[in-house]
């Protein structure tokens, strides 16, 4: 046989020169994984040479010089009218006879494999560049699928072909300085997954906004997976937590339901190889695979990052395409390649935003899904087609927020001029994300109606630097960028640990050298990812409130009942949090709402009494054993037991919050062990929120039962002082450096060491006023808690503090 073809399991990593990087890969793990379980569909590959043969048997590489070399790269149209004329030279090109001979033989061959006369195959394109054997190009050529018979297969080789030269990957070589030819094309005639019968997607070894090396997100929806690569849907979304995994825990820490109300499946007419359908309701409304699937699929995730991390000699995490066969329910990997962006990037090197807005909330126009970690300023510029540009005579301008339904693939050359990006569709692995993070532009995905909420002209800051939701704000919000470097932290002896309101932040804040996390609040994630009184939920059907149910089974889309969905969503947002900062602890501290604020959640005006002082009312410890408020404190208790025993997350602490006496607290550890939840079993540890002056006065008492406090100097200064903290009139007493505080703090660390149990403090006095901390370095606290934002000065403030320690005499 010639050199135009090769077997796809017979290539592997060192035949990237013949066959590019996607086909390396492919014949990779055809040879090495599939022992191990991973399935791959069987292909064949056409070689780089029958590519550069094609080219020269056409005599196209002078006249193709002559076009790309006239092109003014500033003007989007001469590009367009340039890379039009190129392909179509090539898309007009014959075969020589013995490469298109070969090619249909290799087909024959792999239809017979498979029984059939004619066998469906997708023709997908793998280029590779001689002096850049790691550039990975994604996203810059064309995939055909649903090619079935010989005529039409050779149509979608020539035009697979011509792809080397769509506008965006002329644009894209353009701007990293690639020369257009020395990069050859291979492609893959890969037998096809029957996904438009079942379901195909994404999937990474790594957290895609974050860089968080121990995730593997996976996006996925009905049909062939080119809506979800395209943006053309906003898609189910699923993280695995690694090590986990590893331990044969069931190891999924977040699911999403996503928008999937459109699917692609193969075409009725020969001249239609796939089409575009609506999702039936009942479908889009389920996650599109199951919790086994997720795993299994996250385990073959994990084998080949394993493999290329180990045949490359250093972490190398995978950007991976999957299918499920809705014929046979078999998944199957279809496409593998290391992932470039954050493999690549020094996470010794930190950079944040700080917005300095403090009336921004009334400024937000809509939110979505945050891609990248910058913020945009700019003018709107809605961009539906190309071509109605070109016709109106419109021009996209430097430093304009491109807003669109979804990115088409060639908008890459004005996608690098936007200060940032707006999609109504889209989830974090599709084509405008990738783009988006390979430029470095700020980018807003899956917003739904922002094509109609924004104007044309309307200044606006897109700003994805707040966690996962990406917030697009009216006019220009000030921001302040600080950049630091981790390796100037000095070494101190105090730990440090985290407050974490957001699940959705935690893995940006993973990268700090923090002790693990001091703080958790279950309120934040009730609020923001549950949104209804846990006790409406339970019990809606007898309120007779249409309006409120109608609500809640919106809200419970996807999940077996209103139970399910609260134990679920809580455990997700803890898993989350405790998976970022896994094995160092993070101490979650039950809900602690007041009647106030719970009364404001749907639904909470049946529950809630209207108290005339919350602040201390009916909250905390006194609702756990509550008869009116047990039942819900149970589901709290089942989401800690749900993350630490099926998930794998004992790194978890529990922290009992406002709790009056020492009866209490018993009474509390009574219905958590109903529920679960026993002290010292599978090594559950439980901390006590010390913000009460009984809780350091009985503390000897309180020790007893606990394994640690952690100071909340918010409300302690509150009744220690005997002020309304939120009282403007009494605002200026308000200190938690006042003396009758610090000798509250000093009492409680005396008896906490005396009975051998753990005290920390969580607030923003130690970073706040360097004195504070001098005081509790002192005084010997065990670690001090502070939110990402003040980590690095709170270490900086302890360390001189230290310094100065030492020389103080005993």
């Amino acid at each position: 046989m010639n050199n135009y073809i090769l077997d796809l399991d017979k290539v592997g990593i060192n035949d990237i020169a013949k066959v590019g990087g996607k086909n390396a890969s492919l014949g990779e793990m055809l040879q090495h994984l599939t022992a191990l379980g991973v399935q791959i569909p069987n292909g064949f590959v056409i070689t780089v040479d029958a590519y550069k043969e094609f080219v020269e048997f056409n005599n196209l590489e002078s006249v193709t010089k002559h076009i790309i070399n006239s092109i003014d790269f500033n003007d989007i149209e001469s590009l367009r009218k340039s890379g039009q004329q190129v392909r179509l030279l090539i898309e007009n090109g014959r075969f020589p006879k013995a490469m298109s001979e070969t090619i249909i033989e290799a087909y024959g061959k792999l239809s017979a494999n498979y029984q059939q006369e004619y066998t469906d195959v997708a023709v997908r394109s793998s280029a590779t560049a001689e002096d850049l054997p790691d550039a990975s190009f994604a996203g810059q050529q064309e995939t055909f699928l649903n090619i079935n018979g010989p005529a039409t297969l050779m149509d979608a080789v020539r035009n697979c072909f011509a792809s080397i030269f769509t506008d965006r990957a002329i644009s894209y070589r353009q701007s990293f300085g690639y020369d257009h030819f020395s990069v050859g094309l291979s492609l893959c005639v890969q037998k096809m997954v029957r996904s438009d019968l079942g379901v195909a997607g994404v999937a990474f070894s790594i957290d895609t906004e974050s860089g968080f090396k121990d995730a593997i997100v996976i996006n996925g929806s009905y049909g062939l997976g080119e809506l979800v690569v395209q943006g053309a849907i906003s898609p189910d979304e699923f993280i695995v937590f690694k090590p986990s995994l590893a331990k044969g825990f069931n190891a999924i820490i977040e699911k999403k339901l996503g928008i999937k109300d459109q699917m692609m499946v193969y075409g009725d007419r020969s001249d239609e190889r796939v089409k575009i359908i609506p999702t039936e309701r009942e479908f889009q409304n389920r996650f599109c695979i199951t919790d086994e699937q997720i795993l299994q699929l996250a385990q073959w995730v994990s084998l080949i990052e394993n493999y290329y991390s180990k045949i490359k000699n250093k972490w190398t995490p995978m950007d991976v395409e999957w299918a499920l066969d809705g014929e046979s329910k078999q998944l199957f990997i279809v496409q593998a390649r290391p992932e470039t962006i954050h493999s690549r990037k020094d996470t010794g090197k930190i950079t944040g935003y700080k917005i300095e807005d403090a009336e921004r909330e009334n400024k937000v126009l809509l939110k979505g899904i945050a891609v990248g970690d910058k913020i945009g300023t700019g003018s709107v510029n809605i961009f539906f087609s190309m071509d109605k540009r070109v016709l109106e005579g419109k021009e996209f301008n430097e430093g304009d927020v491109l807003v669109t339904d979804m990115t088409d693939p060639d908008w890459e050359p004005i996608m690098k001029k936007a200060s940032a990006i707006v999609t109504n569709k889209g989830g974090r692995t599709c084509h405008a994300a990738i783009v988006a993070r390979e430029l470095g532009v700020p980018a807003i995905v899956g917003c739904v109606n922002a094509t109609e909420l924004l104007n044309e002209g309307q200044l606006i800051t897109a700003s994805c630097a707040e966690g996962e939701q990406g917030i697009i704000y009216e006019g220009n919000i000030e921001f302040i960028k600080e950049e630091f470097d981790l390796a100037d932290l000095p070494t101190i002896h105090t730990p440090v640990m985290l407050n974490v309101a957001s699940p959705s932040s935690c893995f940006q804040s993973s990268h700090l050298p923090a002790a693990g996390v001091g703080l958790a609040r279950e309120e934040f994630i009730i609020n923001n990812y549950i949104q209804v009184h846990p006790l409406a939920l339970l019990r809606h059907r007898d309120l007779n409130d249409a309006a409120l149910t109608k609500e809640i089974e919106k809200r419970i889309v996807g999940y077996e009942n209103e139970e399910t969905f609260f134990v679920k969503k809580l455990s997700y947002g803890i898993a989350k949090i405790a998976a970022a900062f896994y094995p160092n602890k993070v101490i979650v501290r039950f809900s602690d709402f007041k009647s106030n604020e719970y009364f404001n959640l749907p639904g909470g005006k049946y529950f809630e009494p209207v108290e005339e002082n919350p602040m201390i009312g009916w909250r905390g410890a006194s609702r756990y054993y509550s008869d009116a408020y047990k039942e819900a404190f149970g589901m709290e208790c089942k989401a800690i037991k749900l993350v630490r025993e099926e998930m794998g997350l004992d790194n978890i602490v529990v922290m009992v919050p406002f709790c009056r006496t020492v009866e209490e607290l018993i009474s509390v550890q009574e219905v958590m062990a109903a529920y679960g939840l026993k002290r010292g079993e599978n090594k559950l540890e439980v901390y006590l929120m010390a913000e009460i002056p009984s809780n350091i006065i009985m503390a000897d008492e309180f020790a007893q039962h606990i394994d640690g406090f952690s100071i909340g100097s918010n409300d302690l200064t509150q009744l220690v002082l005997g002020l309304d903290r939120d009282s403007s009139l009494v605002a200026h007493l308000y200190d938690e450096r006042n003396p009758a505080v610090k000798k509250m703090i000093s009492s409680l660390i005396r008896s906490a060491k005396n009975n051998g149990v753990k005290v920390g403090i969580c607030g923003q006095g130690p970073s706040d006023f360097p004195d504070f901390a001098q005081f509790l370095v002192r005084e010997g606290i065990d670690s001090i808690s502070v939110t990402p934002d003040s980590f690095v000065k709170t270490v900086r403030a302890i360390s001189k503090i230290e310094k100065e320690l030492l020389k103080i005499p005993a």
